[in-house]
């Protein structure tokens, strides 16, 4: 159990957490990588979304940077904040292209934060779900 922050948390919430933080981590990861090595399929996306080449590279290292915050769990919130910046653009971008594949980001930033919500005690005394 962690206790460190007060609040004990059960191995099995705490090992559903970091596993679905895991997967939020990966699928980050593997934005980052197309973001990368910018593969035609890739930046014609982009452009079709409206946003010039030019902005790919920025865009990329953002997303690495609130990833790897998100993965380091002294600085997990605080990258789960930035990711939820990062997807609430790429929401706000489907929406406006008319698009329901916003659903993805929306589910991804959903299990972002419900991954740190199971394993972090302190976030659910700030936060507390009440029955």
């Amino acid at each position: 159990m962690n206790q460190a922050d007060g609040q004990a948390v059960s191995k099995g919430r705490l090992w559903t957490g970091r596993i679905l933080s895991g997967l939020v981590v990966a699928l980050m990861l593997f934005g980052i990588g197309f973001g990368f090595l910018k593969p035609e399929v890739s930046r014609q996306a982009m452009r079709d979304m409206g946003y010039p080449d030019s902005v790919s590279l920025p865009v990329t290292i953002a997303l690495l940077v609130s990833t790897a915050l998100y993965a380091i769990p002294r600085t997990s919130v605080f990258g789960a904040i930035l990711l939820t910046g990062y997807l609430g653009g790429a929401i706000a971008t489907h929406v406006r292209l008319l698009q329901p594949s916003f659903a993805i980001p929306l589910a991804t930033a959903i299990v972002a934060w419900l991954g740190i919500y199971l394993r972090e005690g302190r976030l659910r005394h700030v936060l507390p779900l009440r029955s």
